[in-house]
């Protein structure tokens, strides 16, 4: 919970219970309705953002949204790190099993009840009985979801989808019951002839069962579905969040100590090795290193940090040894704060969702209006009651479907966790629907028109020296670094020459480069500043060449051996070829 304005507060409800947007609705209506609260309920994400006075209680608005018939909790803190066998693939088995189940029993048992519904030739004399006999559990457990809630929102005097389901379905399975036990429908030898002609009939002979059962198995294929669709979009946000280190080596009384990242404490000095992550935000207190921040803020050149530089969690350590000391833990780090702001884009709503919810409320009434509607048309019409209640319940059961409450929101939630996943963070849902005004884009160049990885760009080499004889010798010499820098000089060395020969000797130097024996040479690779050290300095096309390439945003990298300077390297992250 965080304080928005002064006087005022905001907090994050879960929401249980919900089965179509008309409930979310309902909620954001009842909430509303509360002295000094403003609230907004996605039916996609099932949270209710809330912002209230301070002298209303978190308990109060739980409490009323439990009186309108579902469930309300204050969400678990947000966790940078996912506890053992918790992962998504965990939470959606758990969660859709259940939905799994009803779905395979009633598509097993209805397919029957459509088949001879359907064909003539596989209807035998007593085949509406074997139909009422496998319809009967996918109408009752299978359905049992729909009903469960059609009566929970019935003892609030509110309908919602479920209610058009459930009252669909079951006026087509009782009707059934009354033709079979009551009418001409279970004389055996009766048949449903396939037909394209259209003929006035009482009813009394005819059954729905396929019907009941076929529009049960549907919906309950469309909510697992829109479900699945759910979990996934949902696990982009987790996916952000099992970026950061799982474990860290922490220092405590002299001595190292491997802990879970989520034990960790502010004020803790933990031990970065090369090639780990860093586990949480902190300052840098021992060592220097190259911390590669691309997952943060795309940049592809890593950035150079010492003795009280600030570092984040999640990035990955380039080079040198790093002691640490954590500044913010959990919910308080950059990567906890970037969820944060990727969940609450999930949970806003654009102004096509509003439109949508606003239909979805009154799209239920409305629906049930016109079943009474035709069923007083065909009686005034002198059709008789069984025609009348057919045309009835032929529009209950049209009207089941519920996809207009749920596309919108599901599209927009896709939306901003796909950007999450490819390191897009999106404000809110409104930015994505105004984006359809936008006619500049600026882009800045890393990572988004270019590769995202550090590429050899050019070699520049002083009078009389051959560049074969430059890449092979710095390159053999970088490819014992872990510096991304360095690994994009042995790469573009590998790829134009083939094999590299191994140093004799090799050392680097933090923040400066590397130096090492290569076939007998004393090579120094890194900045102008290391060839100073060993009284070298670059010739003047070699200078000049090093202030374009760092003009042009490049980087570049002075090469020398034997005591002179011998090449001037350019490295950047290279634009696309898209």
């Amino acid at each position: 919970m965080t304080t928005t304005t002064p006087g005022a507060a905001e907090v994050e409800l879960a929401i249980g219970g919900m089965t179509c947007a008309s409930c979310a609705a309902r909620i954001e209506k009842k909430l509303n309705r509360m002295d000094g609260v403003e609230a907004t309920v996605n039916y996609a994400t099932e949270k209710a953002k809330v912002t209230y006075r301070e002298d209303v209680a978190v308990a109060d608005l739980i409490a009323t949204v439990e009186t309108t018939g579902y469930t309300a909790r204050k969400p678990e803190p947000v966790r940078t790190v996912p506890e053992a066998g918790s992962g998504p693939a965990q939470d959606e088995s758990n969660e859709l099993r259940p939905l799994r189940q009803r779905l395979t029993t009633a598509v097993a048992l209805a397919a029957p009840v459509i088949a001879m519904a359907m064909i003539p030739a596989l209807q035998f004399e007593y085949w509406q009985w074997l139909s009422l006999t496998l319809a009967a559990p996918v109408v009752t457990y299978a359905a049992w979801p729909f009903h469960k809630a059609a009566w929970t929102n019935a003892r609030h005097g509110a309908a919602t989808m479920d209610t058009l389901i459930s009252v669909g379905t079951s006026a087509a399975f009782l009707w059934s019951l009354w033709a079979l036990f009551f009418g001409t429908a279970g004389t055996p030898g009766m048949t449903h002839p396939f037909e394209l002609t259209i003929a006035r009939a009482d009813g009394a002979g005819n059954i729905y069962l396929e019907a009941a059962a076929g529009v049960t198995a549907f919906i309950l294929a469309g909510r697992y579905f829109e479900s699945r669709s759910k979990r996934k979009a949902g696990a982009a946000l987790k996916e952000l969040l099992e970026l950061g280190a799982k474990d860290v080596t922490v220092l405590r009384d002299g001595r190292e100590e491997h802990i879970a990242t989520g034990e960790l404490k502010v004020g803790d000095r933990f031990l970065v090795r090369p090639g780990e992550k860093i586990a949480t935000d902190g300052v840098v207190v021992e060592g220097s290193s190259a911390v590669d921040a691309a997952m943060l803020t795309g940049e592809s050149v890593p950035v150079e940090v010492g003795v009280g530089d600030a570092v984040t969690g999640a990035t990955l350590n380039a080079g040198g040894r790093l002691v640490v000391e954590a500044t913010r833990v959990g919910a308080d780090t950059q990567l906890a704060r970037m969820a944060k702001l990727v969940e609450d884009a999930q949970n806003g709503k654009a102004a096509a969702q509003r439109l949508a919810d606003k239909i979805s409320a009154v799209f239920v009434p409305v629906v049930i209006a016109l079943a009474l509607g035709t069923l007083g048309f065909w009686l005034g019409n002198g059709a008789g009651l069984t025609a009348a209640f057919t045309a009835a319940v032929a529009v209950l059961i049209i009207a089941c479907p519920c996809a207009l409450g749920l596309a919108t929101p599901t599209a927009l939630m896709v939306g901003t966790g796909r950007g999450a996943q490819l390191g897009i963070l999106i404000k809110g849902p409104e930015v994505l629907e105004t984006t359809r005004k936008v006619d500049t884009i600026v882009l800045d160049k890393t990572g988004t028109v270019t590769t995202g990885k550090m590429t050899l760009l050019a070699v520049h080499t002083a009078d009389g020296t051959d560049e074969d004889d430059v890449l092979r010798l710095a390159g053999a010499l970088e490819h014992s670094s872990e510096h991304p820098i360095a690994q994009a000089v042995a790469s573009g060395a590998a790829a134009r020459l083939g094999t590299l020969p191994a140093p004799e000797d090799f050392a680097n130097i933090a923040g400066l480069g590397v130096q090492g024996i290569v076939e007998g040479h004393a090579v120094l690779v890194g900045r102008e500043k290391l060839l100073t050290e060993w009284v070298i300095t670059l010739p003047e096309n070699l200078q000049r060449a090093k202030a374009e390439a760092e003009a042009a945003g490049r980087t570049a990298i002075a090469v020398a051996w034997d005591g002179e300077a011998r090449a001037v390297l350019e490295v950047a992250d290279a634009i696309k070829e898209t």
